[in-house]
């Protein structure tokens, strides 16, 4: 009777061992709601995003002697205006005039030692007319007429060399304009192609704004701006984009941006510091979340949309127009929707969640 008292004992404590292990199974199995923190998407018109910047040529040159020499004039100053072809500086042309003086001697000794040689070779060609020489003699005097003919050329060549030189000495501008800058002072000495002045020309203006480089890659050329005076926001001027930088500053993570004012203000003087307002390229409304609200799953971009009647979350693709360091803009939602902001990598579709109450 005792075995089988105790087979019967332990047969009901694995019978309870079980049910309790099946109890178990069933708690895990039971659906957990989780609770969830949400935002609700409110539409934000789009806005003017101001950029500030200074009026600068759209042609600028930098004037340089095109030889070595010494500065001993410049005429002109930061300021002044220039006329097309005027003189604004000069180095010593005494070099260059040495240089000419030696170019036409040695133009006039190619001239009279061809003049010889070809003295030399009509001779030659007569007497081999009465073959009185052979024709050796005669090929001689013809190769040397060639050489000093040669050299000729040569000598005149390096003549016009000289010349042209000569008139390096003086330094003119192609077109009239202003001078917006001065490199070099009178007794510097200065190389070939050192800048010496800058000349810009003021009837064709531009506002230069540099912009981040996540606004700059919304911006298109051709885009319309509106530029305005910062000492007089009631001068404004109208302008489109002409050029955009390829590449951001490596320290500053900007782009440069380039806008051709249109007929603008006499007040909008070259130097003067402007501030560049544009619409966004895209007029739709667009929505503000928090990032931590982002959802990135195989290159694409996602966010978690709460239904408060079925108290359950689905999964929705979204457009990423710009992010911040806090902050996303977002196309895709509708106004009043209720946006997951927490945990966004540990939801599925369909799932069950409490949201908290008295919140939106």
């Amino acid at each position: 009777m005792t075995v089988k008292r105790k087979i019967l004992s332990a047969a009901m404590v694995a019978s309870l061992l079980t049910l309790a292990a099946c109890g178990e199974k069933q708690d895990e199995a039971a659906e957990v709601i989780r609770p969830v923190l949400f935002v609700t998407a409110q539409a934000e018109p789009s806005q003017q995003i101001g950029f500030a910047g200074s009026v600068e040529p759209q042609y600028s040159t930098d004037l340089a002697f095109r030889v070595l020499g010494r500065l001993i004039q410049r005429n002109v100053d930061i300021g002044d205006i220039v006329e097309k072809g005027q003189v604004v500086a000069m180095i010593d042309p005494a070099q260059l005039d040495l240089n000419l003086q030696a170019a036409k001697a040695d133009m006039a000794s190619a001239e009279a030692q061809y003049v010889n040689a070809q003295a030399t070779e009509d001779r030659q060609s007569r007497l081999l007319a009465t073959r009185s020489i052979s024709q050796a003699i005669y090929d001689n005097a013809k190769q040397a007429r060639d050489t000093t003919a040669a050299g000729l050329e040569k000598a005149k060549a390096a003549l016009r060399k000289a010349e042209d030189e000569r008139g390096f000495a003086q330094l003119q501008p192609d077109f009239t304009g202003v001078v917006s800058a001065v490199n070099a002072e009178v007794g510097q000495v200065v190389s070939a192609g050192q800048s010496v002045v800058t000349v810009a020309r003021p009837d064709v203006r531009e506002a230069v704004v540099d912009v981040p480089d996540s606004i700059a890659e919304e911006i298109n050329t051709g885009d319309e701006f509106m530029i305005f005076l910062q000492a007089d926001p009631t001068v404004q001027a109208q302008g489109h984009v002409r050029e955009i930088a390829p590449q951001a500053d490596s320290a500053t993570r900007l782009r440069r941006v380039k806008i051709t004012l249109d007929e603008a203000p006499e007040a909008f003087r070259l130097g003067t510091t402007i501030t560049a307002l544009r619409s966004n390229g895209n007029h739709q409304e667009q929505i503000s979340l928090p990032l931590s609200a982002l959802l990135e799953q195989d290159g694409k971009t996602y966010v978690w949309i709460a239904d408060a009647q079925s108290q359950t979350v689905r999964r929705q693709p979204v457009e990423v127009v710009r992010r911040t360091e806090q902050n996303f803009i977002v196309e895709g939602l509708e106004d009043g929707q209720l946006i997951v902001s927490a945990g966004v990598n540990s939801l599925q579709d369909g799932q069950k969640v409490k949201l908290p109450q008295g919140e939106k």
